[in-house]
């Protein structure tokens, strides 16, 4: 691109592939891996539940999407992983796990779900396509005058029968947290245009109805202050994320959150954010096909 080119990125999140026989989904899919490439976006951000039931050997139709386009390569795209990523129901709530008290198996789980995401895609996580990688990743992309730099973390949070019956609140570990905001991420990330993400809504309903506080509780971003307050000492300028699966932007003190809703109730939708060299930027969601 030439150096007085925005930078344009372009989200989705949601996907809930249902295997290799959801083919309507992976012909959307590839409707819209294709006007991504068409229109020229600079990066794509996949924002966490790629697949609907935590099949790992899911992820690979999802590769196979990106490699067919030219967009599975470090600078073209990032992906994290959400909940139905990591998290298989079914297999949770069987008696002999639902029942034991002993949490490390549950922890276990879902770090070794983790681990084969990291292989699966591990030449957009690692600068060399080699391990180890994992999350945190901090990437920073360079686009002519513009640096551009995504902050991307894990924040799903192990099933639990008291704490997290769905499988569906967020967590990151403080140490995670504590990590980046060290001395080496705020070097690397000087002079960057800065995007946080993360699977998990900051905000979800957040209304007095007794319904809805309900409905929060079981997806809530239980440390979601923390994560909050990292980005605001990273100086970040966006938050991308998906899980509840609404199509919003909304801020919080000064820092923008953009919920990328769901490509699969909406997979004509997804989102755009364009960045100047001034550090100005935009946001708009469009339908695959528009113009303008």
């Amino acid at each position: 691109m030439s150096k007085d080119k925005n930078v344009r990125v372009a989200h989705l999140s949601d996907l809930h592939l249902a295997g290799k026989n959801d083919r309507r989904q992976l012909e959307r899919l590839d409707l819209l891996l294709a006007e991504i490439v068409r229109k020229e976006y600079d990066h794509l951000v996949i924002t966490g539940d790629l697949i609907d039931t935590a099949n790992t050997e899911d992820w690979l139709l999802i590769r196979e999407a990106l490699l067919r386009h030219g967009l599975f390569e470090l600078g073209r795209t990032t992906v994290l992983p959400g909940n139905h990523d990591l998290i298989n129901l079914e297999e949770e709530m069987r008696f002999y796990h639902a029942l034991n008290p002993d949490v490390s198996g549950r922890r276990r789980r879902v770090n070794d779900r983790l681990a084969r995401f990291c292989q699966v895609f591990l030449p957009l996580i690692s600068e060399d396509g080699q391990g180890p990688a994992g999350y945190p990743l901090v990437k920073v992309l360079r686009f002519g005058e513009i640096s551009l730099a995504l902050v991307a973390v894990s924040s799903v949070l192990p099933w639990s029968g008291s704490d997290n019956p769905l499988g569906a609140r967020g967590f990151v570990a403080p140490e995670i947290l504590r990590a980046l905001v060290g001395q080496p991420v705020i070097d690397a990330l000087s002079g960057s245009f800065i995007i946080g993400l993360c699977h998990h809504a900051y905000r979800v309903y957040g209304t007095d109805a007794l319904i809805d506080q309900a409905f929060d509780w079981t997806m809530e971003f239980k440390n979601r202050d923390d994560f909050f307050g990292t980005m605001k000492l990273l100086q970040a300028r966006l938050v991308m994320h998906g899980h509840f699966h609404r199509f919003q932007v909304y801020s919080v003190e000064g820092l923008t959150f953009i919920n990328g809703g769901s490509f699969r109730y909406s997979p004509e939708r997804y989102g755009e954010v364009e960045i100047d060299a001034a550090g100005n930027w935009a946001h708009r969601f469009l339908k695959v096909g528009e113009t303008g």
